[in-house]
């Protein structure tokens, strides 16, 4: 391309879609367990959920996909879809319930910017529940620039705030 484009700073991603094999399933598993909420289904085979009412912030459908197997762990397609909570208090509450229902978890991580924890969905799929450290606690090296990097999360430091 011959100029310079710069994507409007206030752009942000507004949904993701998800094919499933057994729609019910992972209803169970993003509104039973994540807490998101019903917004429509089409028919059996699709349902929109949300945080807060919003028209939707995931789409799950079995159009293509209904009773198949998950996607190879060594294929293109969706690493994870990453859901951002408000505080770190939250995130504590998401993850003592998670807990609590013995789900299990594949990681938990510091990112300097975020703390995060990480699972898979009935599917497979990658889901990431994290928060954002506010902007100006984030480490920044010599120059000024972004220093991300991957930690081990602290659990008892995060579990605190549940206190």
């Amino acid at each position: 391309m011959s100029t310079s484009y710069s994507i409007p700073p206030q752009t942000h991603i507004g949904h993701v879609h998800l094919k499933v094999s057994d729609l019910e399933r992972s209803m169970k598993f993003y509104c039973g367990l994540l807490g998101f909420e019903l917004i429509t289904t089409y028919g059996s085979q699709a349902a929109f959920i949300s945080a807060g009412g919003y028209h939707h912030h995931i789409g799950l459908n079995t159009w293509h996909s209904k009773g198949l197997p998950p996607a190879s762990e060594n294929s293109v397609g969706l690493y994870h879809t990453a859901i951002l909570y408000p505080t770190r208090r939250d995130l504590a509450v998401i993850f003592r319930r998670l807990l609590e229902a013995n789900y299990p978890l594949t990681g938990a991580s510091d990112h300097g910017v975020s703390e995060a924890i990480y699972l898979d969905d009935p599917d497979g799929n990658g889901v990431e529940l994290y928060w954002d450290r506010p902007a100006e606690l984030w480490p920044k090296n010599g120059e000024g620039s972004l220093e991300m990097y991957t930690r081990a999360l602290d659990i008892n430091g995060l579990m605190n705030e549940l206190k």
